[in-house]
């Protein structure tokens, strides 16, 4: 008996030793991995947020030399009725609202402030949908219409063999993924535990095999489509996207500060969701938009992109918000009505006939709630009109 016990202490001092070991081998995989687990926490939420970087891996897009194009103060606004109680319910860390490209309204809440570089979750897609449009008018990326497997051969023979760089583009892929933020094995939770623990986003697409719909026919949100168009850029050019993005748009915008990517443990770029700047850099890039592409007289987005980009040609169902090439297109859209839009609250509204741009971030857990992304966007065309 004697024996026994003292074989069962020694496993167990063995296993725990063990345990021991792979804790602090896999130390920092295990603490974004429970920073992922712990990600949406109410006590925790808005701290995370703002500072990603203190638990993933991230890369820095460079910002540039140059000097910050500042936004110009106008006369501040009067909030319409209803806004102040918006942005208690929906947790509203930031809302910015410009005209005519000067600030009319900024405002940080919930202990936050202008210096926060907050997550854009998947506001980012839209950033680089600006940045393919770049690379589609300068001839290095020339027909949307190719296979995407003709840029990535490593997705030949997966769910995305077949289908167009304009069909990932308009989330019309066909590839079966399940996006439910709230289900633990959801694919979306399976993809960001995979970034957690430093696996591989390029392996982690190629390894999705089945089509759910003929690429092209039916409109489905799911955000691995945008990794596939990162992988694409990065196989016409031969660069990351840091990188290109920082040429491309940031520098030539002049931001106020550097902002960063969170990435897999390749190094690779989070492009569908990653994206870390302050709030006022959002309205800067939103503004560009309202431009036509043009800042300080130089042409950085083509403005044939813009239009093509921000229209709703992605196969929808009729009467339900409309999709473009990675920008949403609400209901009752006026000429030029279009918005970036993440999950928790992040958005980038735009309104290009009334020259307004609102740049709002929040901690939103009640996001997904019936009426919540309406009321936003009722929210977004009250200010925008109360400044006519």
């Amino acid at each position: 008996m004697k024996r026994i016990l003292k074989m069962i202490l020694k496993l167990f001092f063995a296993l725990a030793m063990i345990a021991v070991v792979l804790g602090i081998w896999k130390r920092e995989e295990l603490a974004r991995l429970n920073a992922v687990l712990t990600l949406f926490n109410e006590d925790r939420i808005v701290q995370n947020f703002s500072h990603m970087d203190a638990a993933f891996l991230t890369r820095d897009v460079p910002r540039g030399d140059g000097p910050v194009s500042e936004l110009p103060m106008g006369a501040r606004m009067t909030l319409p009725e209803n806004t102040h109680s918006w942005i208690e319910d929906r947790n509203v860390t930031a809302l910015l609202v410009l005209k005519n490209g000067e600030i009319r309204y900024e405002d940080y809440f919930l202990g936050t402030d202008p210096t926060d570089k907050r997550i854009s979750w998947s506001v980012a897609k839209s950033f680089l949908s600006a940045l393919l449009g770049v690379l589609h008018h300068d001839g290095t990326i020339p027909d949307l219409d190719v296979p995407v497997t003709q840029y990535v051969p490593a997705l030949t023979g997966t769910a995305y063999d077949g289908a167009t760089i304009r069909n990932v583009l308009n989330m019309a892929s066909g590839v079966q993924f399940d996006e439910d933020y709230l289900a633990f094995f959801s694919d979306i939770n399976k993809m960001g535990r995979e970034v957690a623990l430093g696996g591989s986003l390029d392996d982690f697409s190629a390894g999705l095999e089945v089509k759910e719909f003929t690429p092209g026919e039916t409109w489905q949100y799911v955000s691995i489509d945008t990794h596939i168009i990162g992988m694409v850029i990065r196989g016409a050019t031969g660069r990351d996207i840091p990188d290109l993005l920082s040429e491309k748009i940031i520098a030539p915008l002049g931001f106020e500060s550097t902002p960063y990517y969170v990435t897999d443990g390749d190094g690779t770029s989070f492009v569908l969701g990653g994206l870390n700047m302050p709030t006022r850099d959002y309205a800067r890039f939103g503004q560009l938009l309202v431009n036509g592409g043009v800042w300080n007289g130089t042409q950085i987005v083509p403005a044939e992109w813009i239009k093509a980009s921000t229209a709703a040609t992605a196969p929808t169902a009729p009467g339900e918000i409309g999709y473009g090439f990675q920008w949403w297109v609400p209901v009752g859209a006026t000429p030029g009505e279009f918005m970036a839009r993440g999950v928790y609250g992040q958005y980038i509204y735009i309104d290009t006939a009334r020259d307004v741009v609102i740049a709002t971030n929040a901690a939103d857990r009640k996001f997904r709630q019936d009426g919540v992304p309406e009321l936003n966007i009722a929210i977004f065309r009250a200010l925008a009109t109360s400044l006519d």
